[in-house]
C-alpha cells in the first residue's frame, strides 16, 4: 500500500512540474530589433523594427491572440513620425480598442500630432 501511495504521489508531483502555460503574447524578434533601433536610429533599424511590428500584428501565437500592450501605439507613433499620419492614427485607434485603459495617454499623443 505504501508503494502505491508513494508512486501516485510521485506521479502527481512530476505531472505538476511538466505542465506549462502558453505565453499571453508572442513577441517575434521585438527585443533585438527594438534594441537596434534605439541604439542606431538609422533607416535600416527603423525598417527592421517596422517589419517586426507588422509581423507581430499579423501573426499572434500567444494565448490572447492579440498584439502585446503598447505595440500598436508604438507602431502608430513610428508611422506618424515617418509621414504616414492616417496609418498611424489607425494604429492608435486599434490600441485603444484592444486596451481601453490606454485611451487617456493615446488621446494626448493624438492631440500633439494634430497641432
Amino acid at each position: 500500500m505504501k508503494k502505491v501511495l508513494l508512486t501516485l504521489g510521485s506521479m502527481a508531483f512530476l505531472s505538476s512540474c511538466v505542465t506549462t502555460t502558453p505565453p499571453l503574447y508572442s513577441w517575434a524578434n521585438y527585443e533585438t530589433t527594438s534594441y537596434d533601433f534605439i541604439k542606431r536610429k538609422d533607416d535600416k533599424s527603423t525598417l527592421e523594427l517596422m517589419k517586426t511590428y507588422e509581423k507581430m500584428l499579423k501573426t499572434q501565437n500567444g494565448s490572447r491572440q492579440v498584439p502585446p500592450p503598447g505595440i500598436c501605439a508604438d507602431y502608430g507613433y513610428l508611422l506618424m513620425q515617418n509621414g504616414k499620419a492616417q496609418e498611424g492614427k489607425a494604429m492608435f485607434e486599434k490600441e485603444m480598442a484592444l486596451y481601453p485603459e490606454s485611451a487617456l495617454f493615446i488621446g494626448v499623443i493624438l492631440k500633439t500630432f494634430e497641432k
